[in-house]
């Protein structure tokens, strides 16, 4: 007997791309159940050769709902995933909403999955940033074999992180600056089309922006505490997938050419790294896969044991999708939940 699911959130990007991935993956559902505002109740999604009309989250029971796949905002995930958890269902959390809570685990299957055990605290479980994703896949083969000692990193982040608007923005920009030469900025604080913009999220007190932070603090809470990690996050004019420049110094030796057999053989990983043109994968090409690309691996001369590449992932997937749902498989996997229709 399968699984009863929950997504919340299930008209917006992430939503949908999470309704996708649970047929392309064919996880072990008895019913799927699309939710959102009220405002959108009655819109239609795709689940595999399904069509559901969503429902309003603040009138469903979830009396009998096993797993709940949340993708609404920060918000909504403080107001209602503590209800949810309370009625029995595990939630799964796009938001940044529990990321720094404690006793609630923030998983990547392929870094910690073993951590998921501590979703029982409050039956809620927490994705990461989509930058960080993307990043400790690349990082937890590597520091297995060397340790870790010290990362700087500059994202390449695609507009679809910051949602539908967004993407319509660059759309529009695009396309006014080649018919009337002006592009009104609205969703972004500078124009996005054929710019970058060296901001995202909000500024910090000590001139890092709340981006910047996450992809520092979710990194020592999912990998090692003991590393350390700086970031400039940037908003590039591309509609999907995140793009990351990697330095790395390590407590001991390791090559390019380790490394590059390393992560080889590491799960989630997949390397293109041929130094030659085109010999390396960038976001187009990402855009709809679910690995984490890594490509332009060598020595970072400037550190002793240190390395330099760059990793490339969509965003919409590893970074929020695929994630949520690879955490519902690992808690299937473990035998970590039953259905409950099945156990009544």
């Amino acid at each position: 007997m399968g699984f009863k699911i929950a997504v919340v959130g299930a008209t917006g990007n992430v939503g949908r791309e999470i309704l996708d991935i649970l047929a392309e993956r064919a996880f072990p559902v008895s019913e799927v159940v699309a939710l959102a505002s009220r405002r959108s109740m009655g819109q239609e999604v795709s689940f595999g050769d399904k069509t559901l009309k969503t429902k309003d989250l603040a009138n469903y029971d979830f009396s009998d709902t096993d797993i709940c796949l949340m993708s609404a905002g920060g918000d909504v995930a403080r107001e209602w995933a503590p209800k949810i958890a309370a009625a029995g269902t595990v939630v799964i959390d796009n938001s940044s909403a529990w990321r720094y809570d404690l006793d609630v685990p923030l998983i990547v299957p392929e870094v910690n999955a073993d951590a998921i055990k501590g979703f029982s605290k409050k039956n809620i479980i927490a994705n990461p940033n989509c930058s960080t994703a993307q990043l400790v896949v690349a990082l937890k083969p590597l520091h297995d074999a060397a340790k870790i000692k010290r990362v700087v990193v500059s994202t390449y982040q695609s507009v679809s992180g910051a949602g539908k608007e967004a993407m319509d923005e660059l759309f529009s920009q695009t396309r006014s600056i080649f018919t009337t030469g002006e592009a009104k900025a609205g969703k972004f604080t500078k124009r996005i089309a054929f710019n970058v913009i060296p901001h995202i999220d909000v500024f910090m007190e000590d001139g890092y922006t709340k981006e910047e932070w996450k992809m520092m603090a979710e990194t020592k809470k999912i990998l090692d505490p003991s590393i350390k990690l700086t970031a400039t996050a940037v908003r590039v004019p591309v509609f999907l997938s995140h793009s990351e420049s990697v330095n790395v110094e390590f407590e001991n030796p390791i090559t390019p050419e380790q490394a590059r057999d390393i992560l080889r053989q590491a799960p989630g990983c997949l390397v293109i790294d041929k130094r030659e043109d085109g010999g390396y994968i960038t976001p187009h090409e990402a855009a709809g896969e679910d690995a984490t690309y890594i490509s332009r691996i060598r020595e970072d001369a400037t550190v002793e044991n240190g390395l330099a590449f760059w990793v490339v992932s969509d965003n919409l997937r590893k970074g929020a999708a695929l994630n949520a749902v690879q955490i519902a498989e690992a808690l299937v996997n473990r035998k970590l939940i039953s259905p409950r229709q099945q156990a009544a």
